[in-house]
């Protein structure tokens, strides 16, 4: 584990506005998101979640079969910071502001493309 990962998730919690975060003790919002956004497996469980919902082991299943514990955690986290919830049937979805974070997360993806388009050329 480097850089202060935090592969479960409990040594801070899940990091939300307001709070001391990493890179921010007063939890400024964009901080406490990149802090978030950063954390292992976070940003492949919202891609998966704004795929479908999907249950425990389908997600772990989905994501390379990641640990019981961290799959948990990161789950957790996105409860937390009302990112996905649980429907009735016990499976996890986005949110509405989930669903908001994946279309802010488009310009990335685009541009993921546009650079590795740039190295191929190399």
């Amino acid at each position: 584990m480097g850089d202060n990962d935090n592969d479960t998730g409990d040594e801070h919690g899940t990091p939300l506005p307001g709070g001391p975060v990493r890179g921010s003790t007063t939890g400024r919002a964009s901080m406490a998101a990149l802090d978030l956004l950063g954390r292992r497996w976070i940003l492949r469980l919202i891609w998966e979640l704004g795929r479908e919902p999907a249950g425990f082991r389908a997600l772990q299943r989905r994501c390379d079969d990641m640990s019981s514990s961290v799959l948990d955690n990161r789950l957790r986290d996105l409860v937390d910071a009302r990112i996905a919830t649980r429907d009735q049937s016990g499976d996890y979805e986005l949110t509405p502001l989930g669903t908001h974070l994946v279309e802010a997360l488009d310009p990335l993806l685009a541009w993921s493309t546009t650079w590795a388009k740039e190295l191929e050329r190399d």
